[in-house]
């Protein structure tokens, strides 16, 4: 793990949302973990695709949730995830 995390800034979900709108995220090099803590049943959109929907949190502020939406090949691969899982 510190191979992987050498020369990047691990960046907390519930930090997420007060680093983006104090610093330009896209010239840093980061990172962050989340654990999927609810997901809601697949959906499919207007042009008839199936996604998903998964809420992360980092289980250190528990009402600072990230939703994430899967589309495609990542929804076709993940869509099974477990909810709790990392």
């Amino acid at each position: 793990m510190d191979r992987k995390m050498a020369n990047r800034k691990l960046l907390r979900l519930s930090q997420l949302k007060s680093k983006l709108a104090a610093e330009n995220l896209e010239e840093i090099d980061w990172v962050t973990f989340g654990v999927i803590v609810k997901k809601i049943t697949p959906q499919s959109a207007n042009n008839g695709r199936t996604f998903s929907i998964w809420r992360l949190n980092d289980l250190r502020d528990l009402s600072q949730c990230v939703s994430l939406f899967l589309f495609g090949d990542v929804h076709k691969e993940h869509w099974k995830t477990d909810q709790g899982t990392v």
